[in-house]
Order: C-alpha cells, then sequence, then structure tokens
C-alpha cells in the first residue's frame, strides 16, 4: 500500500479543512486512506523547530512522496530531510524568491507545488482598507509569528503604507 507522508506546521484542529480537501482529491482520482494508501501525518503545532525531525521520521518511514503545507519552513525541512523523495507542496510566498526552487516553470529537484502568493497581496489589500476607510491613519497587522514571513509581511506593510501616504489620491470614481 502506498503511503504519503503529510508535514505541516500547524495542527490537526487548525489543518481540518485542508486535511479534508486533501482526502477529498485523493479519493477523486481513487485513493482512499485504509483502503489502498496510507497517510502519515506529523504536525509541528506551531513549533517550527519541531519540523526537521518531524520531516527526517518520515523520511525514515520510506514515505512515497511527502505533502507539505504551512508555509515555507516545513517546505525546507522536508527538502532538507531528502533530495529524493517527491515532495508537493503548498505556500503563501513566492517558492522561488524563498529558494525552495529553481523556477516556477522548472522547479528542479524534487520540489514541485503551487503558491497563493500571499504576500505579494499584502499591498493591495492595504489600498482596498484604505479606499474602504480613508480617514483611518493606522491600520494594525496581526501576524503569524511565522518566522519565515512575518519579518517580510511587517517590512511590506510598511513600505506599503509609505507608498500610500505619499501617492496623490485617484481622481474621482477611479479605484
Amino acid at each position: 500500500m502506498p503511503v504519503i507522508g503529510f508535514l505541516s506546521s500547524r495542527s490537526p484542529g487548525e489543518a481540518a479543512a485542508i486535511i479534508a480537501a486533501f482526502r477529498q482529491g485523493l479519493a477523486e482520482t481513487g485513493y482512499v486512506e485504509g483502503q489502498n494508501l496510507a497517510i502519515e501525518s506529523r504536525w509541528a503545532e506551531g513549533h517550527y523547530d519541531r519540523l526537521p525531525a518531524l520531516a527526517a521520521d518520515l523520511v525514515g518511514r520510506k514515505v512515497g512522496m511527502i505533502a507539505a503545507t504551512g508555509g515555507p519552513v516545513p517546505v525546507r525541512a522536508a527538502k532538507s530531510a531528502t533530495s529524493t523523495i517527491p515532495i508537493v507542496f503548498t505556500t503563501g510566498d513566492d517558492p522561488v524568491a524563498t529558494d525552495l526552487v529553481t523556477s516556477l516553470a522548472r522547479p528542479g529537484g524534487n520540489l514541485t507545488g503551487f503558491s497563493i502568493l500571499v504576500g505579494e497581496l499584502l499591498p493591495k489589500r492595504l489600498e482596498l482598507l484604505s479606499e474602504l476607510v480613508p480617514r483611518g491613519g493606522v491600520f494594525a497587522l496581526l501576524a503569524n509569528p511565522n518566522p519565515a514571513n512575518t519579518e517580510r509581511d511587517i517590512r511590506d506593510a510598511q513600505g506599503s503604507g509609505a507608498r500610500q501616504e505619499g501617492a496623490a489620491p485617484p481622481p474621482e470614481g477611479q479605484h
């Protein structure tokens, strides 16, 4: 029976919807956990320092592939643990900029996946927020303390805010 390793920086409760979608996608392609597929899940539960050992454990169990989710940190942990087991990832970051893959068109190595480019959307979110609350001079940013994202998110938010302040307002009716 094939075995998939599932590695996440989150807890099972936080990732319940992701796991449900993962299992549904597998079922749609004919793979049902417990019938013709086993899934070995490893959860860091927000303790990013646990990820290298969790990834190494999956590699030691000789899984056929690793699905890594919860940002670039679990993907890096899996990438460091093996150069031969295929790794499929999801991330909110640019996988090229975070040095997970060589390029989007040709990721290279044993990694492939997709990104929802969360960080790249931050300036647009701030722009929309500024339009919705034009007199809101200060906005707060709540961030996951993920060490790979927080510094960049704060820097991007501050840079975007500075650009917003210095920019001329759009012409009436154009937003």
